[in-house]
């Protein structure tokens, strides 16, 4: 008689070093805050294969454009992986994705949220998700749907990596544009909160150069290096949909005074704001009428970093730009300031000259886009 060997036990989806009872508990974690940008145009609830929304809405418009856009946070993870706070880097997410869609004049409507890691800890994946909630409850936008992915042997146990998407809508009339930007226009600077999600990769190589950790108290900060680099994106969906309600619903004479938007995320400020310009016009922006953040002022100096890298890397202290009729300015500026949103008068819009266009300073277009021309004068204040 003859013995067979013992076979040996199965692997399992566990053993392969995927976890799906705490994808299940992630998901229990997520559910409330989820539920909390919901309002009633949302249809089912959280754990479906697809997010529902009612747009009947759109029934009411002659002709909805929508509007979608999708990004990450970059490296911007490392540093909320490192201090172990996770809670905020969805302000971050959704900060770079509905404020892309607002530059168009749309209403970002829904979101949706992908989070890859090595091991899913249920806390962690529902801190992230909360902050992600949060920030679309500020932007008026329903977090519909989601996906957390483990991947073992791809991520470290401690490592995560998030992106977005989002969808919105405008009325084709509303839409805004380059073709709407007029000569004696004026810039409005809106100040950013920090360094937002930009540029990560340079200030990471440069804060590791200098040596300096994350918990170093820095007096120039009012609080540690790494805490002045986790502070969220400011999102700027709903100040930018009021001033455009605010400015565009009834305009004098019929004209729109609110032409145009500029996310300044990748890229800086001239690259960004010269996407939205039409081919014939320029914006001279006066470094002047504002003063450089601590945080850049420190990246800057630890660095050695040239002020033409560092303008086209960091948003330098601006974090969105509107483009208005000069008359409107001063309401522009008091309507965002009601709103509690620092905003002043940065530059102003011109014909494209020989002096501007010779101008070294001077960047035309950016990122595919062949637009007008900016070009950034003067110095800092302070």
């Amino acid at each position: 008689m003859s013995i067979q060997p013992e076979q040996p036990t199965g692997i399992t989806y566990a053993e392969a070093g995927v976890d799906v009872e705490a994808g299940d508990r992630a998901v229990e974690l997520m559910k409330a805050s989820i539920k909390a940008t919901h309002g009633p145009q949302v249809l089912g609830g959280v754990g479906g294969f697809a997010g529902l929304y009612d747009a009947s809405a759109l029934l009411s418009y002659k002709r909805p454009l929508l509007a979608t856009s999708t990004d990450g946070v970059g490296t911007k993870v490392a540093i909320a992986q490192a201090m172990d706070k996770h809670d905020t880097i969805g302000f971050d997410l959704v900060g770079m994705v509905v404020d892309d869609i607002v530059v168009v004049g749309a209403e970002p409507l829904v979101m949706t949220d992908y989070i890859a890691t090595g091991k899913v800890v249920p806390e962690r994946i529902a801190a992230i998700v909360s902050g992600i909630a949060a920030a679309c409850q500020e932007a008026g936008t329903a977090l519909v749907g989601g996906e957390t992915a483990e991947h073992p042997g791809l991520l470290g146990v401690d490592e995560y990596d998030v992106a977005g998407a989002a969808t919105g809508v405008v009325e084709a009339d509303a839409l805004l544009g380059p073709e709407r930007v007029r000569e004696g226009d004026v810039v409005i600077a809106m100040a950013s909160s920090g360094l937002h999600s930009n540029g990560y990769s340079l200030v990471r190589r440069v804060i590791n150069h200098a040596g300096w950790a994350l918990d170093r108290e820095v007096s120039e900060l009012g609080r540690t290096l790494g805490e002045e680099l986790l502070e969220p994106t400011k999102v700027y969906a709903g100040d930018c949909l009021d001033l455009m309600r605010f400015l565009n619903t009834t305009p004098s004479a019929g004209v729109a005074p609110l032409h145009g938007f500029s996310h300044i995320t990748g890229g800086g400020f001239a690259a960004n704001l010269a996407r939205v310009l039409p081919t014939g016009l320029a914006a001279t922006v006066d470094r002047g009428t504002w003063e450089l953040p601590p945080i850049f002022r420190l990246v800057s100096q630890l660095g050695n970093v040239p002020q033409a890298d560092l303008e086209r890397t960091l948003n330098v202290g601006v974090g969105m730009v509107a483009i208005v009729e000069a008359s409107q300015a001063d309401a522009a500026i008091e309507r965002l300031a009601a709103r509690g949103t620092a905003a002043w008068v940065a530059g102003n819009v011109t014909s494209r000259t020989e002096e501007i266009m010779n101008d070294p300073e001077t960047v035309q277009g950016a990122k595919g886009v062949d637009g007008g021309a900016v070009r950034l004068v003067g110095s800092y204040a302070g």
